[in-house]
């Protein structure tokens, strides 16, 4: 299947890029840069010059390919205000994307985040938020959900708070960036919340999994660690660094405040059963010990 991606160069693209390319597909995908093109023909895909704001090459793209995943994401969201000009050009992108593939019975898959629920780990069946600092993908991913009523395979996989590779990535990779930067290894909240976490490898695979077999409207959830005490995130952090752990006021994370302070584990036990997708690489607290000092 030739398959064009948005995002394959990032943390979780490139090890999406290489699984599928392994698996026998060929791959093009969007690159912003000389640096991304490069990295893409490294690979073994063709790069694709352009940005998601593009809707007009996104269409295109689209349109003659034989499946679709939609995982980039705008970079410059420190504010509010810039996080929802981010999730406003990634709908846009998307609703671009998705309506190449109308009554085509192609694949489209979308990339949202695992949602939160009082009192107990959320499932796939579990709605996303429609209130919050990132309803807006909630609507998004929603509205291409839709598309499954007009000739779409289109599945949602919604990742976990941190997906990560090599010591860094994610929320947790947020923490330690924040950490070099103020030397203070510092955690929201009162640390007992627990964030749940994948390695890039293993999500790789699942979106694969997607590609290739999930029904049209389906769900699925890429978490491996169902949830990690963010204070024993801090914790390796702080010792790896040679830092204090301390507790920040939730300000420090910017836009990210609110939710990083919530505990929002989130279970797979459905993606694994029907799927047959089953992690293998690191965990989040093994791969945090690699990090430099």
């Amino acid at each position: 299947m030739h398959v064009f991606i948005t995002g394959g160069t990032g943390t979780i693209g490139t090890a999406v890029v290489a699984e599928f390319i392994a698996a026998g597909h060929t791959v093009s995908a969007l690159a912003r840069s000389d640096a991304s093109a490069a990295a893409l023909t490294a690979a073994g895909a063709t790069s694709v010059r352009g940005s998601i704001a593009d809707v007009d090459l996104l269409h295109a793209q689209a349109a003659a390919a034989e499946g679709v995943v939609s995982l980039a994401f705008p970079n410059e969201y420190d504010t509010a205000d810039g996080l929802a000009a981010a999730i406003a050009q990634e709908s846009a992108a998307m609703t671009a994307l998705g309506s190449a593939l109308v009554d085509s019975d192609r694949p489209f898959v979308v990339v949202s985040g695992t949602p939160w629920v009082a009192g107990r780990a959320a499932v796939e069946t579990d709605p996303l938020p429609l209130e919050g600092p990132v309803a807006g993908r909630a609507r998004s991913v929603n509205a291409a959900l839709a598309l499954a009523d007009r000739g779409v395979r289109v599945s949602a996989v919604r990742l976990p708070r941190t997906v990560h590779a090599d010591g860094a990535g994610g929320f947790a990779g947020l923490l330690t960036q924040a950490a070099r930067r103020t030397g203070v290894a510092g955690y929201p909240g009162d640390g007992q919340q627990r964030w749940p976490a994948v390695h890039a490898r293993d999500v790789a695979v699942l979106f694969r999994l997607a590609l290739e077999s999930a029904p049209a409207g389906s769900v699925w959830h890429a978490v491996a660690d169902e949830g990690d005490r963010v204070l024993d995130l801090v914790e390796v952090i702080g010792r790896r660094l040679g830092l204090p752990v301390e507790r920040v006021a939730d300000e420090t994370f910017g836009p990210f405040g609110p939710i990083f302070a919530m505990d929002q584990p989130a279970s797979s036990e459905h993606t694994r059963r029907a799927l047959g997708w089953e992690p293998t690489h690191a965990s989040l607290l093994a791969d945090l010990e690699t990090i430099a000092p």
